[in-house]
């Protein structure tokens, strides 16, 4: 019964977040493939957004509230994947418009 209070005390976030799902699916689907690697290389940016924010979410967070510093936990080891493998993946893009001796 505590799911059903919280989806009904909050319904507008979560409408917000469903239709940012299918507004996110369709302009993504919609980029060609040309684009995807440079356009990755922004989302590495907002990714540093993300682990700066997890940080000082588990900064704030008292110690007893585990699932807290857990979430932040995984948000800060992922976002950190995900910066680091974007950069290797631009790299290796860059490293094919470089001229070959």
């Amino acid at each position: 019964m505590d799911i059903l209070q919280f989806i009904s005390a909050n319904i507008q976030m979560i409408y917000v977040i469903i239709l940012s799902i299918f507004v996110g699916v369709e302009v993504i689907g919609k980029v060609p493939a040309v684009l995807h690697t440079p356009l990755m290389s922004g989302a590495n940016a907002i990714h540093g957004v993300v682990i700066i924010g997890a940080i000082i979410v588990m900064l704030n967070t008292s110690t007893d509230n585990i699932i807290a510093l857990i979430l932040g936990f995984l948000a800060v080891i992922l976002g950190t994947i995900n910066v680091v493998g974007g950069f290797v993946v631009t790299d290796r893009m860059l490293e094919m418009f470089k001229k070959k001796k």
